[in-house]
Protein backbone atom coordinates (compact mmCIF):
# COMPACT_ATOMS: atom_id res chain seq x y z
CA UNK A 1 0.00 0.00 0.00
CA UNK A 2 1.16 3.31 -0.63
CA UNK A 3 0.36 6.71 0.09
CA UNK A 4 -0.05 10.11 -2.09
CA UNK A 5 1.01 12.87 -0.78
CA UNK A 6 1.80 16.89 -1.55
CA UNK A 7 5.27 16.07 -2.62
CA UNK A 8 3.96 13.28 -5.19
CA UNK A 9 2.03 16.22 -6.63
CA UNK A 10 4.47 18.55 -6.66
CA UNK A 11 6.98 15.97 -8.32
CA UNK A 12 4.55 16.02 -11.16
CA UNK A 13 4.96 19.56 -11.37
CA UNK A 14 8.47 19.10 -12.02
CA UNK A 15 9.92 19.18 -8.19
CA UNK A 16 13.46 17.84 -8.26
CA UNK A 17 13.17 17.39 -11.99
CA UNK A 18 12.57 13.69 -11.25
CA UNK A 19 11.86 11.41 -13.57
CA UNK A 20 10.55 7.53 -12.70
CA UNK A 21 8.20 6.25 -10.44
CA UNK A 22 7.09 8.23 -7.37
CA UNK A 23 6.19 7.09 -4.11
CA UNK A 24 7.75 7.27 -0.83
CA UNK A 25 4.64 6.34 1.70
CA UNK A 26 4.37 2.79 1.48
CA UNK A 27 4.12 -0.64 3.54
CA UNK A 28 5.13 -3.55 1.41
CA UNK A 29 6.47 -7.23 2.15
CA UNK A 30 9.78 -8.26 1.24
CA UNK A 31 9.90 -10.81 -1.39
CA UNK A 32 13.64 -11.17 -2.19
CA UNK A 33 16.86 -10.21 -0.63
CA UNK A 34 19.57 -10.43 -2.98
CA UNK A 35 23.62 -10.74 -1.56
CA UNK A 36 22.93 -12.29 1.98
CA UNK A 37 22.95 -15.22 3.74
CA UNK A 38 20.61 -17.73 3.84
CA UNK A 39 20.01 -16.85 7.48
CA UNK A 40 19.47 -13.28 6.83
CA UNK A 41 17.40 -14.11 3.79
CA UNK A 42 15.08 -16.52 6.38
CA UNK A 43 14.82 -13.63 8.64
CA UNK A 44 13.50 -10.74 6.24
CA UNK A 45 11.68 -12.68 3.60
CA UNK A 46 8.05 -12.18 4.18
CA UNK A 47 8.18 -9.70 6.69
CA UNK A 48 5.52 -6.51 6.47
CA UNK A 49 7.91 -3.38 6.71
CA UNK A 50 8.13 0.67 5.69
CA UNK A 51 10.95 2.04 4.82
CA UNK A 52 13.95 5.55 5.13
CA UNK A 53 13.23 7.44 2.31
CA UNK A 54 16.81 8.46 2.17
CA UNK A 55 19.91 5.74 0.76
CA UNK A 56 22.61 6.95 2.00
CA UNK A 57 25.99 5.99 0.28
CA UNK A 58 27.13 3.83 3.19
CA UNK A 59 23.94 1.64 2.10
CA UNK A 60 24.77 1.87 -1.70
CA UNK A 61 28.61 0.60 -1.05
CA UNK A 62 30.71 3.74 -1.87
CA UNK A 63 34.46 3.70 -0.17
CA UNK A 64 35.04 6.03 1.48
CA UNK A 65 31.75 7.14 2.69
CA UNK A 66 30.74 11.02 2.66
CA UNK A 67 31.95 13.09 5.45
CA UNK A 68 28.20 13.14 6.57
CA UNK A 69 27.61 9.39 6.48
CA UNK A 70 31.32 9.24 8.43
CA UNK A 71 29.14 11.64 11.30
CA UNK A 72 25.90 9.43 11.34
CA UNK A 73 24.23 11.69 9.29
CA UNK A 74 22.81 8.99 6.61
CA UNK A 75 19.78 11.74 5.60
CA UNK A 76 22.11 14.18 4.74
CA UNK A 77 24.47 11.94 2.63
CA UNK A 78 26.14 14.26 -0.11
CA UNK A 79 25.70 11.21 -2.50
CA UNK A 80 22.13 9.95 -1.09
CA UNK A 81 19.12 8.71 -3.81
CA UNK A 82 15.71 9.47 -2.02
CA UNK A 83 12.94 7.07 -2.61
CA UNK A 84 10.71 7.84 -5.84
CA UNK A 85 12.07 11.62 -5.25
CA UNK A 86 15.44 11.58 -6.67
CA UNK A 87 17.19 9.21 -8.55
CA UNK A 88 15.50 5.81 -7.25
CA UNK A 89 12.24 4.41 -8.71
CA UNK A 90 9.34 4.76 -6.07
CA UNK A 91 6.28 2.91 -4.38
CA UNK A 92 3.69 3.48 -6.79
CA UNK A 93 4.28 0.01 -8.25
CA UNK A 94 4.26 -3.52 -8.03
CA UNK A 95 7.74 -4.03 -6.66
CA UNK A 96 10.51 -1.44 -5.17
CA UNK A 97 14.00 -1.92 -3.51
CA UNK A 98 15.31 -0.94 -0.82
CA UNK A 99 18.81 -1.40 1.41
CA UNK A 100 18.13 -3.64 4.52
CA UNK A 101 19.33 -1.09 6.84
CA UNK A 102 16.38 1.25 5.17
CA UNK A 103 13.64 -1.21 6.23
CA UNK A 104 12.00 -0.89 9.42
CA UNK A 105 9.80 -4.01 10.51
CA UNK A 106 5.67 -3.65 11.47
CA UNK A 107 4.02 -5.08 14.07
CA UNK A 108 0.94 -7.51 13.63
CA UNK A 109 -1.29 -4.97 15.82
CA UNK A 110 -0.37 -2.22 13.66
CA UNK A 111 -2.64 -2.16 10.20
CA UNK A 112 -1.55 -1.43 6.54
CA UNK A 113 -3.72 1.84 7.01
CA UNK A 114 -2.15 2.64 9.36
CA UNK A 115 1.38 1.67 8.71
CA UNK A 116 1.52 3.98 5.73
CA UNK A 117 1.49 6.50 7.32
CA UNK A 118 4.95 5.83 8.86
CA UNK A 119 7.16 7.74 6.48
CA UNK A 120 4.93 11.48 6.71
CA UNK A 121 4.42 10.48 10.58
CA UNK A 122 8.12 10.64 11.06
CA UNK A 123 8.88 13.32 8.75
CA UNK A 124 6.35 15.25 12.27
CA UNK A 125 8.51 13.61 14.63
CA UNK A 126 11.74 14.83 13.52
CA UNK A 127 10.51 18.00 14.50
CA UNK A 128 10.69 16.86 18.29
CA UNK A 129 14.50 15.62 17.35
CA UNK A 130 15.82 19.34 16.16
CA UNK A 131 13.57 21.58 18.52
CA UNK A 132 13.51 20.88 22.41
CA UNK A 133 9.81 21.63 21.99
CA UNK A 134 9.50 21.20 26.67
CA UNK A 135 10.85 25.23 26.58
CA UNK A 136 7.58 26.40 24.84
CA UNK A 137 4.29 26.51 26.43
CA UNK A 138 2.37 26.11 22.81
CA UNK A 139 2.78 26.31 19.04
CA UNK A 140 0.87 26.68 15.86
CA UNK A 141 1.09 24.91 13.16
CA UNK A 142 0.56 26.68 9.90
CA UNK A 143 -1.49 24.59 7.23
CA UNK A 144 -4.13 22.24 7.20
CA UNK A 145 -3.42 19.39 5.08
CA UNK A 146 -2.31 15.57 5.79
CA UNK A 147 1.08 16.72 7.05
CA UNK A 148 0.37 19.57 9.01
CA UNK A 149 -2.25 17.44 10.47
CA UNK A 150 0.46 14.86 11.81
CA UNK A 151 2.51 17.76 13.32
CA UNK A 152 -0.28 19.18 14.88
CA UNK A 153 -0.73 15.76 16.49
CA UNK A 154 3.20 15.42 17.36
CA UNK A 155 3.58 18.82 19.11
CA UNK A 156 0.17 17.97 20.94
CA UNK A 157 2.16 14.92 22.62
CA UNK A 158 4.30 17.44 23.70
CA UNK A 159 2.72 20.49 24.51
CA UNK A 160 -0.83 21.66 26.08
CA UNK A 161 -1.67 24.04 23.41
CA UNK A 162 -0.96 23.90 19.84
CA UNK A 163 -3.32 25.96 17.40
CA UNK A 164 -3.78 24.93 13.65
CA UNK A 165 -4.26 27.73 10.97
CA UNK A 166 -5.77 26.42 7.95
CA UNK A 167 -8.35 27.65 5.27
CA UNK A 168 -10.49 24.36 5.41
CA UNK A 169 -13.43 24.16 7.64
CA UNK A 170 -13.90 20.17 7.70
CA UNK A 171 -10.15 19.89 7.98
CA UNK A 172 -10.00 22.23 10.59
CA UNK A 173 -12.62 20.18 12.52
CA UNK A 174 -10.65 16.94 12.26
CA UNK A 175 -7.71 18.56 13.85
CA UNK A 176 -10.19 20.06 16.65
CA UNK A 177 -11.55 16.13 17.62
CA UNK A 178 -7.51 15.77 18.75
CA UNK A 179 -7.71 18.65 21.36
CA UNK A 180 -5.96 20.92 19.07
CA UNK A 181 -7.34 24.66 18.77
CA UNK A 182 -7.86 25.81 14.97
CA UNK A 183 -7.63 29.41 13.53
CA UNK A 184 -9.30 29.68 10.18
CA UNK A 185 -7.05 31.81 7.68
CA UNK A 186 -7.94 33.07 3.56
CA UNK A 187 -4.58 31.95 2.52
CA UNK A 188 -4.03 35.62 0.99
CA UNK A 189 -1.77 38.64 1.54
CA UNK A 190 -4.22 39.86 4.52
CA UNK A 191 -3.35 37.12 6.30
CA UNK A 192 -0.71 38.98 8.28
CA UNK A 193 -2.95 41.53 9.24
CA UNK A 194 -5.80 39.53 10.33
CA UNK A 195 -3.58 36.91 12.95
CA UNK A 196 -2.92 39.46 15.56
CA UNK A 197 -0.79 36.81 17.93
CA UNK A 198 2.66 35.47 17.56
CA UNK A 199 4.08 32.63 18.30
CA UNK A 200 7.82 31.33 20.23
CA UNK A 201 7.46 28.23 18.09
CA UNK A 202 5.67 27.83 14.84
CA UNK A 203 5.84 25.08 12.03
CA UNK A 204 5.11 26.02 8.17
CA UNK A 205 3.53 22.92 6.67
CA UNK A 206 1.57 24.67 4.24
CA UNK A 207 2.46 23.35 0.77
CA UNK A 208 2.43 27.03 -0.47
CA UNK A 209 4.91 29.45 -1.21
CA UNK A 210 2.90 32.14 -0.15
CA UNK A 211 2.75 30.65 3.55
CA UNK A 212 6.64 31.37 4.25
CA UNK A 213 5.91 35.34 4.49
CA UNK A 214 2.90 34.02 6.91
CA UNK A 215 4.94 32.40 9.04
CA UNK A 216 7.32 34.74 9.24
CA UNK A 217 4.82 37.23 10.27
CA UNK A 218 4.07 34.97 13.09
CA UNK A 219 7.02 34.22 14.39
CA UNK A 220 7.61 36.39 17.60
CA UNK A 221 11.44 37.97 18.27
CA UNK A 222 13.90 35.59 18.99
CA UNK A 223 11.12 32.53 18.00
CA UNK A 224 11.92 28.77 15.85
CA UNK A 225 9.91 28.60 12.68
CA UNK A 226 10.51 25.12 11.27
CA UNK A 227 10.18 24.66 7.50
CA UNK A 228 8.39 21.87 6.82
CA UNK A 229 6.72 22.51 3.23
CA UNK A 230 7.65 20.91 -0.37
CA UNK A 231 6.15 22.93 -3.38
CA UNK A 232 7.93 23.22 -7.21
CA UNK A 233 9.23 27.03 -7.47
CA UNK A 234 10.95 29.84 -5.75
CA UNK A 235 9.12 31.26 -2.67
CA UNK A 236 9.12 35.33 -2.70
CA UNK A 237 10.96 35.91 0.27
CA UNK A 238 12.11 38.79 2.28
CA UNK A 239 14.96 38.38 4.12
CA UNK A 240 14.46 41.40 7.19
CA UNK A 241 11.80 39.51 9.04
CA UNK A 242 14.09 37.15 10.24
CA UNK A 243 16.97 38.72 10.75
CA UNK A 244 15.60 42.21 12.59
CA UNK A 245 14.48 38.87 14.89
CA UNK A 246 17.18 37.23 16.07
Amino acid sequence: MAGICHTDAEILRGYHNFSGTPGHEFVGQVQEVAGASAALKNCWIGKRVAGEINIACRALGFSPVCRFCRRGLTRHCERRKVLGIVAQDGAFAEYLTLPLENLHPIPDSISDEAAVFVEPLAAACEILDQVSVQQFHEAAVLGDGKLAQLIARVLRTALPRVVLYGKHSQKLALARRAKIATKRVRGDAGDLHRVKKKFALLVEATGSPTGLALAQGMTEARGTLVLKSTFHGAAPVETWPSWSKN
